[in-house]
């Protein structure tokens, strides 16, 4: 297993920041933008050998208290076949112009001008109800998120939109494949609206977990 230097994930984390100017170094191999209540990503996840990284767009809801930055709606760069398409670090300087393009014309949300709270949204009932069609696991938190978000950014109609997707869906979601912890599609659903009635709530814990992230330096869109 060959793992890339510090030195090595600098240069390609400011090379790729170079492109996407609009997002902020936040770590070595991450760049983020604050868009709301939320932040989008862009990700060089490094491979299991250590000796590449695949390029990955992604989201993270900032309306729960969660101790890591995670890769929601994580897109990765794709191959013409449609396989997640790895860069090897000693190829970088060659390839990741190309490969920036590329991303940039696969990702679901533009990396280029900002996405707006709605945007978002609409990816994230869009990712859900394709979860559902075609018989996938059941996009239970892109659905909380979907909602948290409308709410904690104001509003509010949009996330009734996503309350009226979730009590859609819960009726139609296979009970086996929803979380161990799932207590029941009436707590669910009533859980969901309230914590949607309390935005003050909401915006609090981004603000806590801006904090908690470290993202206070990353700029908002």
């Amino acid at each position: 297993m060959m793992n890339t230097d510090a030195a090595t994930a600098k240069q390609v984390t400011a090379d790729w920041a170079r492109v996407f100017d609009g997002f902020d170094i936040w770590r070595p191999l991450r760049l983020l933008r604050r868009v709301g209540p939320l932040v989008q990503g862009i990700t060089l996840d490094r491979s299991t050998s250590g000796d590449a990284y695949f390029p990955t767009a992604h989201i993270h809801a900032l309306t729960r208290p969660f101790p890591v930055v995670t890769l929601a709606l994580g897109q990765r760069l794709s191959s013409r076949s449609g396989m997640p398409e790895a860069i090897r670090f000693t190829d970088h300087a060659a390839e990741y112009l190309d490969a920036t393009r590329r991303l940039d014309g696969q990702a679901r949300l533009s990396l280029d001008v900002p996405p707006t709270v709605g945007d978002v949204v609409t990816e994230l009932h869009a990712f859900a109800v394709t979860q559902y069609r075609m018989g996938w696991p059941p996009a239970v938190r892109e659905i909380e998120d979907s909602i948290l978000i409308s709410s904690a950014s104001g509003d509010r109609d949009l996330a009734e939109q996503g309350l009226q997707l979730a009590r859609d869906l819960v009726k139609e979601w296979p009970k086996h494949r929803l979380p161990l912890d799932w207590g029941g599609e009436k707590t669910w659903i009533t859980s969901l609206s309230e914590n949607a009635d309390n935005a003050e709530d909401l915006r609090a814990i981004v603000e806590s977990q801006i904090k908690a992230h470290k993202l206070a330096k990353i700029r908002q869109s």
